[in-house]
């Protein structure tokens, strides 16, 4: 997982094998398209679009790979895909929130509900565990972009409310609605970021032992594989030696 926070998005985690960053690339270009056809092609009058194209692009996503994405939303063959928000509680009482984009809806939340039951998790209704999190903006420079003051200074004239900085990075966090002016600000100071997504902060964490951690992981990775599920998040922090075992 990102060594930028113990809880951030899973999809970020380092070494992910061909495979599956061929999947993610799908995912960000299925975003790609469904900003594109919910608002304007151009991503200078399309925010949504905007960040898209921008965490695709911090993900190495290839230019033709957008352009395509975005080509594909003005066509009359485009899918119409459903955002689709389910919450539960994975192993060790972690709660979870898993984002999905699906053109059947009865398929994604039959293959979500099984996957939590399988896996030691459980899954609620709507609003069982949201409130638990607050929908922010995260933008995510390498410890190279300067030293915690230099990015502190930057964020506040940027408009961002807080920053936490490590000898891993710096973790810039901003309103969900001011996160295309605050990473444009931010751009001009300190260069391209590593990440600029909406994201679900946790409010409060749940530490887990090694036991809890492979279970609560192999649940993750099996909702990730889904082809429907765009992100996992949850509320959950490990120590370094359980982080160590887990690798």
């Amino acid at each position: 997982m990102a060594g930028h926070s113990k809880w951030a998005n899973i999809q970020h985690r380092k070494g992910r094998q061909d495979a599956a960053r061929s999947k993610l690339f799908s995912k960000l270009a299925k975003e790609i398209t469904v900003a594109a056809k919910m608002g304007d092609p151009d991503p200078d009058k399309n925010p949504r679009l905007r960040l898209a194209v921008k965490e695709a692009k911090s993900n190495s996503v290839p230019k033709d790979v957008i352009d395509r994405a975005i080509k594909k939303s003005l066509g009359g063959d485009a899918e119409n895909y459903e955002e689709i928000r389910y919450e539960g509680y994975g192993p060790g009482g972690v709660a979870l929130i898993v984002e999905a984009m699906t053109d059947n809806r009865n398929r994604t939340a039959s293959n979500v509900r099984s996957t939590f039951g399988k896996y030691g998790g459980n899954l609620g209704e709507t609003g069982s565990v949201g409130f638990m999190f607050d929908r922010k903006g995260q933008i995510l420079y390498p410890a190279e972009a300067g030293d915690a003051d230099t990015v502190m200074m930057a964020a506040i004239e940027a408009g961002a409310e807080d920053v936490e900085s490590s000898e891993d990075g710096h973790v810039i966090w901003c309103a969900f609605e001011d996160l295309n002016d605050v990473s444009t600000a931010l751009e001009a100071e300190l260069g391209e970021a590593e990440s600029t997504k909406l994201v679900w902060r946790p409010q409060t964490t749940t530490e887990l032992g090694l036991d809890e951690a492979q279970k609560l992981m192999k649940l993750i990775e099996v909702l990730e594989d889904d082809d429907d599920v765009q992100s996992v998040t949850g509320n959950f922090e490990m120590s370094d030696e359980v982080m160590a075992q887990l690798a």
